[in-house]
Parts: C-alpha cells; sequence; structure tokens
C-alpha cells in the first residue's frame, strides 16, 4: 500500500482482501452526500460496477464519526465491508480519494479496462492532514486556461489532498473575472494585443493577441464543483499594483496627472507594470463594486487581494496622491498602500470575510485582521506570525512551480531557481525559530504556478508534476521537521508507481529522467527565452 501522500499509520491484512462484484453496495448518510455521489461515480465509470445503495455494515459504507477532526478518517477494509469513518465531509472526501488509491491506477480511468478482479486489499488505515491549508495557485491572468482545463486541475489538486485552489484571475497582462456593474474590465481589460518574448522590456512580441475570461456564472461552477471535490477556491483581485489591465479599461483608475491613462493598453511586457491604481475615494468605491461581485461568486473566508510589488513612482509624483498623503495625516507612500490595504481588510471584515495578501502587506504597517502569504522567502511570514497574524507559507525559492526542475540544456523554459523534485520534498513550512505560539499562526502552505511561460494545460502539466506530489505529502503528511531526515529514497520508490495513476489521469508531467521529446523546446509554443527570471 504505497500511498500517496502518506497517511499517519497503514496496515496492511494480507488474508482480509475485498473483491468487489456487480452486488457490492455503496451506502453513506445525508451529511456525506458529496462523498458519496464522487465516488459511486468515480468507481462506478471505471470498474463498471454499479455500486448500488445497500445497508449498514456491508459493501462500502461510508460513516461519520464525532470523535474525529473534520479532515480525518479511518478506513477499515474487511472481506465484505470496507468502513470509510470520517469526522466530517471533507474527511470523508478524503476517506474516497485513498479508497481510489487502493484500487491502483486503473481506478483513475474513465472508462473500464476490465470488469473483473477489482480487489480492495485487506487494511487499517488511520490519517489526518498536518495543515489546514494546504494550497495551489493557478495564474490565469498572464495566460487564460479554458474552464475544462480549471476543473482538471481541481480534480488533480483533490486526487492528492491538496484543499486551496487559490486562482490569480486579475495582473497586468489580463482581467479575468466578469463584472457585471463594470462591463469594461473584460470587454476591454481581458484581452492584449500580444505577448513578450523573453524577460527583457524591449525585446520582440510574438504578436498573437491572447486574452480570455470566466463568466460569473463560470466562476459559480468552477466554485461549486471544487467545494464537491473538498477544495476552496480563493480569488485573488490584486490591488494596487499588477493593475494595468483595470487602468486600461477605466483610466480613471490611474494616476492621470503624471500619466495620459487613456492610451494605456492591457499590458504585453512580463514582470511589474509601473502603472497603479490612484488611491481616491472614487477608486476605493470602484473597488467595493468589484469585491460586491467577487463575494457573491466565492463564499471563501479568505480573499485574496494581493498588495505586492507595488512601484510607488506615480504616487512620488502625482500631485493628488501627494495631496491625499497629507489629508490623511500619511508618512509616505509606503503608508499609502498600507492605507488602501486596511482599508479592504476593515470593509472584508464587515461582511464576514478575512483579507489575505503577499507580505508586501506588511509594509507600512499590517492590516490588524489580514493573513500573509510569504513568498520572499520566509522573512515576511516570521514576522507576522510573531505578531499573532495568520500566515501560509509560499516561498519562491521553494515552492514555485513555474522554476526549472534541472540546469541541464533541454529543460525548456529556465525559469527562476533549479528546484528539484527531492528540493520540493524537503521543504519545511514552518521556521525553526518560531516558538510553539508563534508557529501555529502558520496555517499551512501552498505552491504556486506563475503562467507567463505556461501557455496551455500541457505546459501546467510539466511544471507541476510530479513536484506538486511531493509538495502534497509535505502539506498532508507528519514528516520529520528537519528537512535532512526525510525519506526521500521511499517517497521516490511510491512515486515511480505513482506515475502510473497520473498516467491514467492524463497528466503530461516532465519524467523522472529528464523532458519527453517534445517537452524539450527552446521555449513556450518554440518562443526563445532569454534574461533573468522576472521578479515573481
Amino acid at each position: 500500500m504505497d500511498l500517496i501522500p502518506a497517511p499517519s499509520s497503514a496496515v496492511r491484512r494480507p488474508d482480509e482482501d475485498f473483491p468487489l462484484d456487480a452486488t457490492t453496495t455503496l451506502t453513506a448518510p445525508p451529511g456525506l452526500a458529496d462523498a458519496e455521489r464522487w465516488l459511486r461515480g468515480t468507481l462506478s465509470a471505471a470498474t463498471g460496477l454499479p455500486l448500488g445503495p445497500g445497508r449498514p455494515g456491508t459493501g462500502i459504507e461510508l460513516v461519520l464519526d464525532g470523535a474525529l477532526a473534520a479532515e480525518a478518517y479511518r478506513i477499515t477494509v474487511r472481506p465484505g465491508h470496507a468502513l470509510l469513518a470520517a469526522g466530517g465531509p471533507a474527511g470523508a472526501l478524503w476517506a474516497a480519494q485513498t479508497l481510489r488509491q487502493l484500487l491502483g491506477p486503473d481506478a483513475y480511468r474513465r472508462s473500464p479496462l476490465r470488469r473483473e478482479g477489482w480487489v480492495l486489499p485487506g487494511a487499517d488505515i488511520a490519517d489526518a492532514p498536518r495543515f489546514g491549508w494546504r494550497g495551489a495557485l493557478l495564474d490565469v491572468a498572464r495566460h487564460f486556461l479554458p474552464k475544462s482545463d480549471v476543473l482538471r486541475f481541481v480534480d488533480l489538486l483533490a486526487a492528492h489532498k491538496l484543499n486551496v485552489l487559490h486562482l490569480h484571475l486579475t495582473d497586468d497582462q489580463g482581467w479575468r473575472v466578469e463584472i457585471k456593474r463594470y462591463p469594461g474590465l473584460t470587454g476591454r481589460g481581458a484581452w492584449r494585443e500580444r505577448s513578450m518574448v523573453g524577460y527583457r522590456s524591449g525585446q520582440r512580441r510574438d504578436d498573437c493577441p491572447h486574452g480570455g475570461y470566466y463568466t460569473q456564472d463560470d466562476l459559480r461552477e468552477i466554485v461549486a464543483y471544487a467545494a464537491a471535490r473538498g477544495v476552496t477556491v480563493v480569488p485573488e483581485i490584486d490591488l494596487p499594483g499588477h493593475t494595468q489591465a483595470a487602468v486600461a479599461a477605466y483610466p480613471e483608475l490611474g494616476n492621470t496627472d503624471v500619466v495620459d491613462t487613456a492610451a494605456l493598453g492591457v499590458w504585453t511586457d512580463w514582470g511589474v507594470s509601473p502603472h497603479v491604481l490612484n488611491a481616491s475615494e472614487e477608486t476605493l468605491r470602484f473597488f467595493e463594486g468589484v469585491l460586491e461581485e467577487v463575494l457573491e461568486l466565492f463564499p471563501s473566508e479568505f480573499i485574496h487581494l494581493g498588495g505586492d510589488e507595488c512601484p510607488k513612482e506615480q504616487w512620488k509624483d502625482s500631485a493628488a496622491a501627494q495631496a491625499r498623503i497629507h489629508e490623511l495625516g500619511l508618512a509616505n507612500e509606503d503608508e499609502l498602500q498600507s492605507h488602501l490595504i486596511r482599508h479592504f481588510d476593515r470593509w472584508l471584515a464587515e461582511r464576514g470575510r478575512r483579507l489575505i495578501g503577499w507580505d508586501e502587506i506588511l509594509e507600512g504597517g499590517l492590516a490588524p485582521g489580514a493573513a500573509v502569504s510569504s513568498w520572499r522567502g520566509f522573512g515576511g511570514g516570521v514576522a507576522a506570525a510573531e505578531a499573532g497574524h495568520d500566515v501560509v507559507m509560499c516561498p519562491e525559492q521553494h515552492v514555485y512551480l513555474d522554476h526549472r526542475q534541472a540546469d541541464g540544456p533541454d529543460e525548456p523554459v529556465p525559469v527562476g531557481f533549479v528546484r528539484t523534485l527531492e528540493d520540493v520534498y524537503r521543504f519545511e513550512p514552518v521556521p525553526a525559530q518560531l516558538d510553539a505560539a508563534a508557529a501555529r499562526h502558520v496555517i499551512g502552505t501552498q505552491a504556486n504556478l506563475w503562467s507567463e511561460f505556461a501557455d496551455s494545460a500541457r505546459d501546467v502539466d510539466y511544471r507541476a508534476f510530479p513536484r506538486l506530489v511531493a509538495f502534497a505529502e509535505v502539506a498532508w503528511s507528519e514528516l520529520p521537521a528537519e528537512p535532512a531526515e526525510r525519506d526521500y529514497p521511499d517517497f521516490e520508490r511510491r512515486l515511480r508507481g505513482h506515475l502510473e495513476v497520473l498516467d491514467a489521469l492524463g497528466v503530461e508531467y516532465r519524467p523522472m529522467g529528464g523532458p519527453r521529446p517534445w517537452q524539450r523546446r527552446p521555449g513556450v509554443a518554440g518562443r526563445p527565452i532569454e534574461g533573468p527570471p522576472p521578479v515573481r
């Protein structure tokens, strides 16, 4: 039973196997309807078995156990009966995912390759996650992914017991969420004329228009689909920087006294645009309107508002921005950014939500109720946790999956740091210098996949897998806190078997020995990549 992520405990009972056949049943109480529906649909499609309803104590049975934590579960497999006990609906979904693993790679196919020989191995399994936030960021702003690809990515997260999809919906290069009161955000802001080739400003463009957006019904579907699989979708609406697409659509949002914002288009460079929001009350009202619709679409506790990489040059040159700083009694432009973040922190809190932002929101003073995504290493997360703020650890040096996986000439996109599969497996989210009280504020960890050079689901697959499998075990399992003590050879052994699961799911992962022939490209869609990595 080489399970991934590794469970808390697993004991094989070789004389207690449970063969499945056309008479095998599946039952669950009403409170576990999502898990029952998912498990029946998935296993019936793969095995051809009907898995109709049955009686308690027989077949495959899901039950609630109030003694377990919400995401914890136990599986007991004996002849004629597989009992999946869970502390709550989420735990039942994770138990169902583990049961699918026990049936082997063919259980991950959408149509049966065989109708006989399905056997659940006799076993006793007890399991619970280490972190409550086990996330992956998908950047659909730089390169838009169709809804079907996002739904597929949700399935891949759930299969590895990752429970947060951080959906990066807006940036300088595109706005991807329909806002009905501001149709220009997608009418104008969702499309750019071309994309930059390489990293350096001034390099040639590909002259290929790029764009797309999700309707509100698309996003409701994504959210509901994810929830039924135990995954929460956390939206990101970036502000006050990374907003050129919004300013291009509504020029009055920019710093009009220092730049002709009416002439701006959606940005065709990578990196960080100098065009940021102004800090007027009118701009605050505009984004309150945006967020009112975002809150209706996304029921998540947290709403990510970016807050990162906000150039201050336009504010320094803007008489209106300087007057605003004086009016508010602020010391400088950093405090002006903090004022904007604090405003939306209060606004979200009044509506029962919580703001989370990149660690730059620490600059100028951290908003009282805000949580931090620590991406520039561990420092911001350490400072936030020691100050009593919740933290999601996602340092670029360790878990940015757009970064290259090896340093050889075969790697198609030489982005950022080299981070191997083993590097990701040895990542420890909780810094050793945190005491016990501060460490409790590390509510989880997240791997981020930025899409400047991932313009298709195939590119996402290559960058994410199999490193996301290693990350999933880091986020779920109770591994040794000292990275050097982790049994990477055992993980690698289990992973080699798990690659058959990825094959069955149609994931075009990077093989452990290096890229496949089609993956050995000089750049995305054949475009050469040159220069240093982007800032983020």
